[in-house]
């Protein structure tokens, strides 16, 4: 299915415009309910006591979410704030909400989840129910006083103080709406948040740019044995990615 719905979108066959085309409308409308039920308080929407920062993006699939939340931990902390992280915890086998070890299983709570724990050292809760997360966390650690969620910009359960998108390539080249294209909200959101990050090629003016560059790898076997990028030069090397995008 995921690889008909790519070709559709590349060749822009009768499956795109028969079958996704009007979905993505009925798409569309859902959200636009959605949207307003929690506007106008039809579904409940919860405030937390601290502040929420909601680093998130309005595409299917990953624009750069997780290293901009562990810069922003960064520079919370060095500000004197003690943030923690709420997030879904992609491919995690979890309902209730679960704190994130520094020798969590990946399969419980999630790869990213447990990256942003291990190089952020704050705290790290995983759960379907972003809210129920949140309380979690901040009931185990009293002292936080910021939350920031790893993605939920769609999310409107929890209510938030500041949205901060992270945009790509694909955000600005496919603008239709989900199955059509990859976009779980119009381009127009945009206009909403506080912050546009554009992660790659900036093609956005009024975007702040983000790009990131290796420097430090580490041995999977033997994590003590690190190189750097110099230790690579005039030598041949295989490269296993494990993440999307690794060009």
């Amino acid at each position: 299915m995921h690889d008909l719905i790519l070709r559709a979108w590349r060749q822009k066959n009768v499956v795109y415009y028969v079958v996704l085309i009007p979905l993505s409308w009925l798409f569309a409308m859902l959200r636009i309910f959605r949207r307003a039920a929690y506007h106008i308080g039809f579904l409940p929407s919860y405030r937390l006591p601290v502040p929420v920062v909601i680093v998130g993006n309005i595409n299917m699939g990953g624009s750069g979410k997780t290293p901009v939340v562990m810069w922003l931990i960064d520079q919370l902390t060095q500000a004197g704030y003690h943030p923690g992280v709420i997030s879904r915890g992609y491919g995690a086998k979890n309902g209730q909400p679960v704190a994130v070890q520094q020798d969590s299983p990946v399969t419980t709570v999630g790869d990213e989840p447990l990256l942003i724990a291990r190089r952020s050292h704050c705290p790290v809760w995983v759960g379907v129910d972003r809210v129920a997360a949140a309380k979690a966390l901040l009931k185990a650690h009293p002292d936080c006083d910021v939350i920031i969620s790893d993605d939920g910009l769609q999310h409107y359960r929890l209510q938030r103080d500041v949205e901060i998108a992270v945009v790509d390539e694909q955000t600005t080249a496919e603008q239709r709406l989900l199955p059509a294209g990859p976009l779980r909200e119009p381009m127009r959101r945009l206009q909403t948040v506080d912050a546009v990050i554009h992660h790659g090629q900036q093609v956005m003016a009024d975007a702040f740019h983000m790009q990131l560059h290796s420097q430090t790898f580490y041995n999977l076997a033997n994590p003590s044995l690190v190189a750097e990028n110099a230790d690579f030069q005039n030598k041949t090397v295989v490269a296993i990615a494990g993440i999307g995008k690794p060009e």
